[in-house]
């Protein structure tokens, strides 16, 4: 299950209800101005064993004006690491990031990508077309092509950086629809993948990660659903349980494999520096859920019931082939994440959820 499309789903339910070394010149947008500048790159072994806090980062964002990236720029901000934000619409990024707010940032369009990332220290691939819409032909193309073109680009942009001012770290986001659909199965990092549409695009946007340069530690976090008030599916779900219109979509039998924002960005964080977190981890809280007791526990938390399904056809409906994304899941545990001695803040769903209500 998604949750882009678990987003979409609850969307249109609602209106239903109603060393320091100089590196080179660039001219590039800092804050509001295009200005012509000097990267100082510190080319500092990523590999080490000080924290984030220890070694200043620079760290270059693709996805970053999205609901995960947004809240991981503010941290590395907070924490005065440097962030060249690699987007699309610099108009939207500028909106996002204003400058009085993040002063510093670089904000480039991609043609600038190459000058970013060569330099950067770390390189973080959150990019994506939204899967929360109705599929046909051509947008099942660029759910697929969109990853894999921009994976495709990072990737190449970062084999291709002198050695010297090659990132030492790749973090690329793909997701638990790696593993496909079943109400039974166990998911963990060795599992293999399924055999649908999701699971497909899934094998191919690793496949494009994969191709970076061997001495590049490549982390792929397959994320879960994510959970967090000012986006996602509660932002979408959480308006429905206030009109004590709220519930589960089909069966709500289906496993609801989520993880809190804050845990998300601490992984992703805590990748960019230790060694060790390479390879396939997954994104997702210890404890799983199915979608009723998901929405149960929601509508406890708000003070609401969770007495309004949404039928499997209606979803179909609306979504048609994109149904699959929501009415199926996956039940998927993070394995690799607590071997590594990761703490989760958040490990039960109940605990998230009063969190993010508070």
């Amino acid at each position: 299950m998604s949750t882009m499309g678990i987003a979409s789903a609850f969307s249109w339910t609602n209106s239903i209800s109603s060393t320091i070394q100089l590196h080179q010149a660039h001219t590039l947008l800092i804050g509001g101005e295009s200005k012509r500048v000097t990267f100082w790159c510190v080319n500092a072994n990523m590999d080490s064993a000080s924290s984030p806090k220890e070694s200043k980062m620079i760290v270059s964002v693709t996805g970053a004006t999205g609901f995960v990236g947004k809240r991981l720029v503010q941290r590395l901000h907070a924490d005065k690491h440097q962030i060249r934000v690699l987007t699309r619409s610099r108009s939207k990024a500028q909106s996002i990031f204003p400058v009085k707010e993040f002063p510093g940032i670089v904000i480039a369009e991609e043609p600038e990508w190459r000058n970013c990332i060569e330099g950067s220290t770390a390189v973080v691939n959150l990019a994506g077309t939204s899967i929360s819409t109705r599929w046909s032909s051509e947008i099942k193309k660029d759910i697929k092509q969109s990853r894999i073109r921009v994976t495709s680009k990072v990737v190449e942009l970062i084999n291709n950086s002198k050695d010297d001012a090659r990132p030492k770290v790749l973090i690329s986001a793909t997701a638990v629809g790696y593993y496909g659909t079943s109400e039974t199965q166990v998911f963990d990092e060795k599992s293999p993948s399924g055999n649908d549409y999701l699971a497909e695009v899934c094998r191919e946007w690793e496949a494009a990660a994969l191709k970076v340069n061997k001495d590049v530690r490549l982390a792929l976090i397959r994320i879960g659903i994510v959970l967090g008030k000012d986006g996602g599916a509660l932002a979408k779900m959480i308006p429905l349980f206030m009109m004590f219109a709220g519930g589960p979509l089909g069966s709500g039998k289906q496993w609801f494999s989520w993880i809190h924002l804050d845990d998300l960005v601490d992984l992703i964080y805590e990748a960019l520096s230790n060694p060790s977190y390479k390879g396939v981890i997954n994104g997702t809280a210890p404890n799983p859920v199915r979608l009723g007791e998901m929405c149960e526990q929601l509508g406890s938390t708000l003070g609401r019931p969770s007495w309004l399904p949404v039928p499997e056809i209606a979803v179909k409906a609306v979504l048609g082939e994109g149904a699959s994304v929501v009415l199926d899941g996956q039940k998927v545990v993070p394995t690799k994440a607590k071997e590594l001695g990761f703490s989760f803040k958040y490990r039960y769903i109940k605990d998230a959820l009063k969190a993010i209500m508070s």
